[in-house]
């Protein structure tokens, strides 16, 4: 039988390398979306877990999603916070999301006290020495042919001087002064949101509830690092599980019915052959076996290519976007090959069934 699907699948090449491009774009489609999507929330949990931080206080009605909010709380509220009880260090923050030439989070600090939470690790160049100074870590550093410290680069379409490379892994891949930032989002003595850290762990219900307890803040959001990084997860994002149920849905579609197509063509150019078949005995059992076993070699063949085509573009997103996260998961790419396989043999069922119901006489007598 193995003969006979592979003669099959060979006798009509070019079929045969559209349904497996077919298979392949549906497994791209399912594995970019993924990588990209959850690349940005685990690049989020990974950056803000290294601050130093081990509580986030925000506005009412935030987004704890950060770069979303724009800058809507004085700034100074940070010193209220910081004379507070068990308070070691309160740092102002100014996350704004930017899409102008790469999709990005640029920060706004306070240099004294969000290096209070933890020191920056500089490998070249100092602190900011004016308000058009900006620090990046080494993984931008590297990118789009390198950057220098001294060198001018654009930030929202504005020339900033790079003063210091520091590794990364500290919040964001650019900080400014928050002034400067706070300026160019139209709120320059605001904040997003404010990062503390205690002077003991044990004490952090206490500050909890001190801050609560504050007049003008007992409507602030208060969490722990810990809370907030067990709400970024995909379920807690608003619409990632929809967008990505949907380019899942799509990507199936595609491959459902481009593989239907395909077999039930072969299917109604093989009656004759199906009849012979019949006619020395074959079972519909057989029939059928042998029509979806060219689905799925079909699928598979799909699969490897899909899942390499999705290496060469996670390799070229690298290149040319080196801070955007790609992350390909081994859990991801079982689940992309489960669903492009599943897809392709439920595309061929329906043709291997007429295949197997064909009446012999029928299909000798077929011209």
């Amino acid at each position: 039988m193995n003969k006979l699907v592979i003669g099959n699948l060979l006798h009509r090449p070019l079929r045969t390398m559209i349904g497996i491009v077919a298979v392949a774009v549906e497994v791209v489609m399912i594995l970019s979306i993924v990588g990209i999507m959850i690349g940005q929330i685990s690049n989020a949990r990974n950056q803000t877990s290294g601050i130093g931080a081990d509580m986030i206080v925000r506005p009412p009605n935030a987004s704890f999603i950060t770069g979303v909010g724009g800058a809507p709380v004085p700034a100074k509220i940070a010193d209220v916070l910081a004379k507070l009880p068990h308070v070691a260090v309160a740092a102002p923050v100014i996350t704004d999301f930017n899409m102008g030439g790469s999709v990005e989070t640029i920060w706004g600090i306070d240099y004294e006290s969000f290096n209070a939470l933890k020191p920056f690790v500089y490998l070249s160049g100092t602190t900011f020495q004016g308000p058009n100074d900006v620090i990046v870590d080494d993984i931008f550093a590297r990118a789009d042919g390198g950057h220098k410290v001294g060198q001018t680069i654009q930030v929202k379409n504005h020339p900033f001087r790079i003063c210091g490379i520091v590794e990364h892994g500290k919040g964001g891949r650019k900080f400014l002064p928050i002034h400067t930032l706070g300026g160019m989002v139209g709120n320059a003595d605001n904040a997003s949101l404010f990062y503390l850290k205690s002077d003991d762990v044990k004490n952090q219900d206490a500050i909890r509830q001190e801050i609560l307890s504050t007049p003008g803040l007992g409507q602030y959001q208060v969490q722990t690092l810990q809370e907030w990084m067990s709400l970024m997860t995909p379920e807690h994002l608003p619409g990632f599980s929809a967008a990505l149920n949907s380019v899942i849905g799509i990507a199936v579609i595609v491959g459902f019915i481009v593989v239907f197509q395909a077999m039930y063509t072969a299917v109604m150019e093989r009656t004759r052959e199906i009849g012979i078949l019949k006619s020395l005995g074959a079972s519909q059992g057989y029939i059928a076996n042998a029509v979806l076993r060219e689905a799925a070699l079909v699928a598979i063949a799909g699969i490897i290519l899909g899942i390499a085509m999705t290496y060469i573009i996670k390799i070229g997103l690298e290149y040319r976007f080196p801070t955007l996260p790609f992350p390909l998961t081994l859990q991801w790419r079982v689940r992309g090959a489960l669903i492009a396989f599943g897809g392709s043999i439920l595309g061929a069922l329906y043709p291997a069934l007429k295949a197997a119901r064909k009446d012999p006489i029928d299909a000798l007598a077929y011209e």
